[in-house]
């Protein structure tokens, strides 16, 4: 039974799940294929949730580092021309 979809989201469709070594596992049809080579799911009752992990960006990463306490020294411009 399939119930009324958002706007947001696919059809849904089945799908065959198989054993990987001791893993259960399913192949992802090509028309939900996420970005990237990694993904988190979770558990919601009897629902799986994957969802893409995303990178955070460098500027995110510089924002989150706390700012140094100390002096750096003052460095010479030495531009040696050849």
């Amino acid at each position: 039974m399939y119930t009324e979809n958002p706007s947001n989201k696919q059809e849904g469709r089945p799908v065959r799940l198989f054993r990987n070594g001791r893993n259960q596992a399913l192949r992802i049809p090509r028309e939900f294929e996420l970005p990237g080579d990694e993904a988190m799911i979770s558990k919601e009752g009897d629902r799986l949730i994957i969802e893409p992990l995303q990178k955070p960006s460098l500027l995110a990463i510089l924002a989150s580092l706390e700012p140094l306490d100390e002096e750096f020294p003052e460095i010479e411009d030495q531009l040696q021309r050849f």
